[in-house]
């Protein structure tokens, strides 16, 4: 496996974790602070490594970076609205972004040639 592959998965596995933890802790503490700290940092690592994986496409970036781009995007207009203390906008942008991150999950198990579904055997192809 290649590096930025086993960066890419290893954040974002660490992204679901945490993101899925965010969304059972109490909103506003510092706990949730440091924690949304933490899963930005990792989701900007998946986005940033996503970049570096291009075997799908011949070398060449495909659509599926397009998604990047729009994830990256909606996690800067999060934190920009929650510092201006937009706190719906904020909600609403980082719950987008981690059901973007699910689907991109079960897509990446799901679709035949992509890593992790060769990884489990292709169990759902």
């Amino acid at each position: 496996m290649r590096t930025v592959i086993a960066v890419h998965i290893a954040a974002a596995v660490l992204s679901l974790v945490v993101g899925a933890s965010i969304l059972l802790c109490q909103k506003g503490t510092p706990r949730h602070r440091l924690m949304g700290r933490v899963w930005v940092a990792a989701m900007f690592v998946t986005v940033l490594s996503s970049f570096g994986i291009r075997e799908l496409n011949h070398g060449h970036l495909s659509w599926i970076h397009s998604l990047a781009v729009l994830t990256a995007i909606s996690l800067v207009r999060a934190i920009w609205a929650i510092r201006q203390g937009n706190v719906s906008a904020h909600v609403a942008a980082m719950r987008g972004s981690f059901i973007g991150l699910v689907v991109a999950g079960i897509a990446a198990v799901v679709t035949p040639q992509r890593f992790l579904n060769i990884m489990i055997g292709g169990w759902f192809m």
